[in-house]
């Protein structure tokens, strides 16, 4: 087994081993993955974090040992929208969320890699209270399918980005967070920062968001957007229809 760190800002993860197949998720600067099978320039990997398998241009990844991969603990994060670091005096930018590995006196080293880190970092440690907040920092950004960073993201990468930052390792696709936690038998009862789920007239689960003060929900449709929600579903203030129908409320924390 072989095992390498992500080594650009985001790396697109695919479903076959080509520039031309589907996006399915993303892996962040800093995330550790284990290599399965290599093709060519590309590796079939499984992200650390969630379990997600799939294809990335190799290029994107610094081999290391196994002794490195299973000392690393990816407990610190990129905190601002987008943070600088600088390689070879040539800087590049870290979305949110990314892992600063080893981070140390400001700097990054894992492999033989060593970046000078300028912004700003936060620990795992964010408490249910302060998810409305964290949300609000993917405010605007573009709906990317598979996407989980501030450059573009979907809505379950919305959520499991946002609860990463409360200890939480929530597993990838909507369908499967919808399983994690305890559902509510009312809307009535959701507290900020607990999960809406929505789904399709086939029952096939299609949207999820975070909930927020004041009977609200962010996710991302179109882009990361604010709200209203009721014992219906979402209401867009754009179209002043609604676009998703509840399912279920589910309780993380």
């Amino acid at each position: 087994m072989k095992y390498a760190i992500c080594q650009v800002s985001v790396s697109p993860l695919r479903s076959e081993p080509t520039d031309l197949s589907e996006m399915v998720s993303q892996v962040l600067f800093g995330e550790k993955v284990e290599v399965l099978e290599t093709k060519k320039n590309w590796i079939k990997i499984k992200a650390d974090f969630d379990g997600y398998e799939g294809w990335c241009d190799s290029k994107q990844f610094t081999e290391v040992s196994e002794e490195e991969f299973h000392s690393i603990q990816n407990d610190k994060f990129a905190s601002e929208s987008f943070n600088l670091a600088v390689e070879n005096d040539a800087p590049f930018t870290l979305p949110l969320a990314s892992s600063l590995v080893n981070l140390r006196d400001g700097k990054i080293k894992f492999g033989t890699k060593e970046l000078d880190y300028l912004g700003e970092f936060c620990e795992a440690n964010f408490s249910k209270s302060e998810i409305p907040a964290l949300s609000s920092m993917y405010l605007n950004t573009p709906y990317l399918w598979g996407g989980k960073s501030v450059f573009g993201i979907d809505c379950s990468g919305l959520v499991q980005q946002v609860y990463k930052f409360c200890g939480v390792k929530l597993p990838r696709d909507a369908y499967q967070q919808a399983e994690i936690g305890e559902a509510l038998s009312f809307v009535e009862e959701a507290e900020p920062g607990d999960l809406a789920i929505f789904d399709n007239p086939e029952g096939r689960i299609i949207q999820e968001g975070i909930i927020l003060e004041g009977n609200k929900i962010i996710h991302a449709h179109g882009k990361v957007r604010i709200d209203p929600i009721d014992i219906t579903g979402i209401f867009n203030t754009d179209s002043q229809t609604y676009s998703h129908k509840l399912r279920v409320i589910r309780r993380i924390l």
